[in-house]
């Protein structure tokens, strides 16, 4: 810093500078006692009075530094939700069954959470007693020895066993369900071990139902579809997209399943259709129930097949509505 003036005691016109180091320099020469401390000192803190706007740091940029910090909460609540949503989009595409459901997409149908029991009204004991599943339009539909009460009680393990809201699988109660066929189970190579489905569809969501697997009077595995499943443009019958597991067997043990073998079939009709009718290696074309909207067929297979269900709808004056033999989406071979 070069500091011109005239001070007392030390000449005039005599030009200073404090050094790098510094040291103070009075034409060149160090003399401590040459300059007066009290007029260096004064002379000092003028100059930095003067100055001190010039090394005051500025303000802090609050304003700027809030929104910086809004935007990233922004951002991580962001990364947080979808991570959540992630993780509650992965079960229910766990659940969904694709195999042995010919040529359609797996099931993308979504599960709506059930509100939470805490905030559901607490059920008077009249209504307790009534909290199990409604019957299936027949008896016929119970098979192979299984009574309503052990449908009723598969049903209720099997749901218990598979809600999981928390993770966005909510399939609800067993009063929420209809059973429309309780049938013998055969065990095979990838699943050993024989027990009895259960099939349980709802009304809210229409077309939505689970096929619960009982074993050792334990629920051991669940299949989830909808009609949705099925796509658009589907005619008057639509056989479930989801259901190959009620009519063969694992794919490990092609021309060797274990005779004879408990077969059904099931699927979505529309008010137009009065019959339908279902073919299966050497079963005959019995008449499939038609039960709140849904058709469902049962035999006994006696032999190796290599071809699904074949599938005929038809309306009230005997025409012909619906052959899967016609229905592209519907795979007539079986995997």
């Amino acid at each position: 810093m070069n500091v011109s003036g005239n001070e007392p005691g030390n000449g005039a016109g005599h030009e200073r500078e404090f050094g790098s180091d510094g040291s103070y320099d009075s034409g060149g020469h160090h003399d401590s006692g040459g300059f007066g401390g009290s007029d260096f000192e004064e002379r000092m803190r003028e100059l930095l009075a003067q100055d001190a706007y010039a090394v005051r740091p500025s303000a802090a940029p609050y304003p700027a530094i809030r929104r910086r910090g809004l935007a990233e909460r922004r951002r991580r609540a962001a990364a947080v939700g979808a991570t959540l949503l992630t993780l509650a989009a992965v079960p229910v595409g766990a659940y969904a069954v694709a195999g042995g459901h010919g040529g359609r997409g797996a099931d993308t149908a979504a599960v709506k959470p059930s509100v939470s029991a805490s905030r559901s009204p607490a059920a008077s004991p009249a209504a307790s007693a009534s909290t199990g599943p409604a019957r299936p339009a027949s008896d016929g539909q119970l098979l192979d020895g299984i009574t309503f009460a052990q449908a009723a009680e598969g049903l209720k393990k099997c749901l218990a066993a598979e809600n999981a809201p928390s993770l966005g699988v909510a399939l609800g109660k067993a009063q929420d369900y209809r059973i429309i066929l309780a049938a013998k189970s055969t065990g095979d190579s990838n699943a050993p071990g024989d027990g009895f489905h259960v099939v349980g569809v709802k009304e809210k969501p229409a077309g939505f139902r689970v096929i619960c697997d009982i074993k050792d009077g334990k629920a051991s595995g669940i299949s989830v579809s909808a009609r949705d499943a099925a796509g658009p443009d589907t005619g008057p019958v639509v056989p479930d997209p989801n259901g190959g597991d009620l009519y063969q067997q694992s794919i490990i043990d092609k021309g060797h399943w274990t005779l004879p073998f408990r077969w059904a079939s099931i699927g979505y009709v529309d008010s137009a259709v009065a019959k339908v009718t279902v073919a299966y290696g050497d079963s005959a074309a019995d008449p499939a129930v038609l039960d709140h909207g849904w058709f469902v067929a049962v035999g006994m297979l006696d032999e190796q097949v290599t071809l699904a269900p074949h599938i005929k709808g038809y309306d009230t004056t005997g025409k012909l509505l619906y052959d899967s033999d016609d229905d592209k989406a519907y795979d007539r071979t079986l995997p």
